[in-house]
């Protein structure tokens, strides 16, 4: 059966409501809000202001992992300050998932790769999930949307770690790639069983450049911004992104596929609905 995809043909602020509206599923109890808090630096990030509307309506707690690489996200003390530096503790309830304590650990039985999630602790504090996520390329990854901020995203800076070096933290920048993009399709499906459905996800396709909001020194967006979607199916709304990318009849595009095959970032969305995570067959529904 097919995933809904609902689809707004414009990245302003003031329909980000909109669309969650449109949904149709109102998330309940405690809410935490996973966001990119973009590297200190990076241009193409989207503002805490750009999601203000909808983070109150739905009365979330703005959460964030630390990073596993050097930056001003890789330690509690310094991620807190960027935190901080970048409005988000400004403007919401902020909390950094990983910032003491042990990782809470995720079982995943019949992953491709990794059996098990090291995710900050405090995600145990909350009852449903709603991601945002900007998509955009990726230099690992090849692009980055629902899926990564699931996995990548939502796990500690071990966790990062384990996933990227497939089970192996050591080999954190060595691993088989291919590997690397199925373990992350692993910590997404571990995650997603954790909040048990209670989890909305928009992707929203503005400032698309080839590198991620992880990036200090990042690209300028290499093609014109296409829309926002939101879906209860991560998979699907993945899906979505990437092939509205295909068919744009912006020449920029290229630049943004390049990066996406030379990853073979795609493998990611089909090893995620092998897992069963979601579905790669959807129903656009365009909203006026």
């Amino acid at each position: 059966m097919a995933s809904r995809v609902y689809f707004i043909p414009d990245c302003e602020k003031e329909s980000v409501l909109k669309l969650y509206k449109a949904l149709g599923k109102e998330l309940t109890g405690k809410v935490a809000v996973k966001v990119h808090s973009g590297e200190t630096g990076n241009q193409n990030f989207l503002r805490p202001d750009f999601w203000k509307e909808l983070i109150d309506h739905v009365g979330g707690t703005v959460t964030e992992t630390n990073t596993a690489y050097e930056g001003t996200r890789n330690t509690t003390e310094k991620h807190l300050k960027t935190i901080k530096e970048h409005g988000w503790s400004e403007l919401f309830p902020f909390d950094l998932l990983d910032a003491e304590g042990d990782d809470m650990v995720l079982g995943i039985p019949d992953g491709k790769r990794i059996k098990k999630n090291f995710v900050g602790k405090n995600t145990g504090n909350y009852d449903s999930l709603l991601v945002l996520s900007h998509f955009k390329g990726h230099p690992m990854g090849g692009y980055g949307g629902a899926l990564k901020q699931l996995s990548i995203g939502m796990a500690s800076s071990y966790g990062k770690a384990y996933i990227h070096g497939a089970g192996e933290v050591e080999k954190i920048w060595s691993a088989d790639h291919d590997s690397f993009l199925e373990s992350m399709a692993d910590a997404a499906k571990s995650v997603v069983s954790y909040f048990g459905g209670n989890a909305v996800y928009i992707n929203v396709m503005k400032n698309m450049s080839v590198d991620c909001d992880c990036c200090a020194v990042a690209q300028d967006p290499c093609m014109g911004d296409i829309g926002m979607l939101i879906s209860l199916d991560p998979v699907a709304i993945d899906k979505a992104c990437l092939d509205l990318v295909y068919k744009s009849d912006d020449p920029g595009k290229a630049h943004l596929i390049e990066r996406i095959e030379s990853r073979n970032g795609a493998h990611t969305v089909d090893a995620a609905a092998e897992l069963g995570i979601g579905s790669k067959e959807y129903e656009l529904i365009t909203l006026e």
